[in-house]
């Protein structure tokens, strides 16, 4: 079982593979997945480098657990993560959250609020609210390195985006450094 402490630490190695993100022009999103208090997993947005959607973080690291034989034999049932924990910058997407609650996750720690797209209750809850016939639902926890999980973002999104399909001009734009509170 992590502690607090445990959370602290964690979510700086999610923080770093977000700073990996945010140096490869992706969106600045970055997990880890840890079990008996060892990082099993880490990864980082790739959906530019890829062209693919799908290539979130949180996909990317369960690619990478799913690989390995090891990892997903840990003798707690039948979902490969149920004795696993999640930390990463951002919100999963409904996306994510709905693959982490299919691969039976244990729980989730996260830096911000996703707004547009959270499924962990920013808006709506596919981790817990949500009925499910066999995928039992997961705790979900923001506001962990919450403001560097925003003030990265803000850094991604105050640049040009060359990846996009029709690229915006963001000469004018300004890094907003005030984070209100929760």
């Amino acid at each position: 079982m992590e502690s607090a402490g445990d959370a602290g630490l964690f979510m700086a190695e999610a923080m770093a593979m977000a700073e990996e993100a945010l140096a490869a022009g992706e969106v600045p999103v970055g997990c880890v997945f840890v079990r008996d208090r060892k990082i099993i997993a880490k990864a980082r947005n790739r959906t530019n480098e890829l062209r693919n959607a799908t290539r979130h973080a949180e996909l990317e690291a369960i690619d990478e657990i799913l690989s390995d034989p090891r990892l997903t034999s840990t003798g707690a049932g039948r979902y490969p993560l149920s004795d696993t924990t999640l930390y990463v910058t951002v919100e999963p997407c409904i996306m994510c959250a709905s693959a982490l609650r299919q691969m039976g996750i244990k729980e989730v720690f996260y830096g911000c609020t996703n707004d547009r797209f959270g499924g962990c209750g920013g808006v709506i809850s596919v981790n817990s609210s949500i009925e499910h016939p066999s995928h039992p639902p997961y705790n979900a926890a923001g506001g962990y390195l919450r403001e560097e999980a925003i003030l990265i973002l803000r850094r991604f999104y105050v640049t040009e985006n060359s990846n996009a399909p029709a690229p915006k001009s963001k000469a004018n734009r300004v890094l907003k450094t005030e984070i209100l509170p929760q």
